[in-house]
């Protein structure tokens, strides 16, 4: 795992497409218990290189009810995003993951990881990865119906503030979703 590790933060396949160069975020362990796969780390993730350490990684441990000290521990918690480096600002807010690095890197993280005992897809382009053709046709959907995705996989909308409007209107994300994600991650911690 470390020489894979070592590698991925070395990586620079997509560095053209990169306004502020190559800086891979990546936080793994061969005994990470909970996988969180996102989209790729924003600007302020890539000044720190700390994964989910912005206001959208407040929200997502809030979510979990999970602390800092539990999220930052690699035997607990792999941070997986789509894209590993910031790949810039569009129009609307940052742009898509980079498409290079889930098939490049995923499956040899995944199987390094011997104790993964559950993945939170955070976010459209995680579910549209690795749910495929199983994924509803639209987010909504697909976190309303989280349930048909486990036990391998738990949808989750993207933590953003900006999602805050989302979450004002689909009410049953917090009284039904949200108690289940808990109920799951505590138990996969254990």
């Amino acid at each position: 795992m470390n020489e894979l590790l070592r590698e991925i933060r070395n990586c620079k396949v997509c560095e053209a497409f990169l306004p502020l160069g190559p800086k891979p975020v990546i936080a793994a362990h061969s005994k990470s218990r909970i996988v969180v796969i996102g989209q790729a780390p924003g600007r302020i993730v890539h000044e720190t290189g700390v994964p989910w350490n912005d206001k959208s990684g407040d929200n997502l441990r809030e979510w979990m009810g999970v602390d800092k000290a539990t999220f930052y521990d690699p035997e607990k918690f792999a941070l997986m995003p789509m894209g590993f480096c910031y790949p810039g600002r569009g129009k609307s807010g940052d742009l898509p993951p980079r498409p290079e690095c889930a098939p490049l890197w995923h499956s040899k993280l995944l199987d390094a990881m011997k104790d993964v005992r559950l993945i939170l897809l955070v976010g459209r382009y995680a579910q549209q990865y690795y749910l495929r053709d199983t994924a509803k046709a639209t987010l909504t959907e697909t976190i309303l119906l989280f349930d048909v995705y486990l036990p391998d996989y738990f949808p989750l909308p993207h933590p953003s503030p900006r999602n805050n409007i989302w979450q004002a209107k689909n009410k049953w994300f917090t009284e039904k979703v949200l108690p289940e994600l808990k109920t799951r991650v505590k138990a996969a911690l254990i």
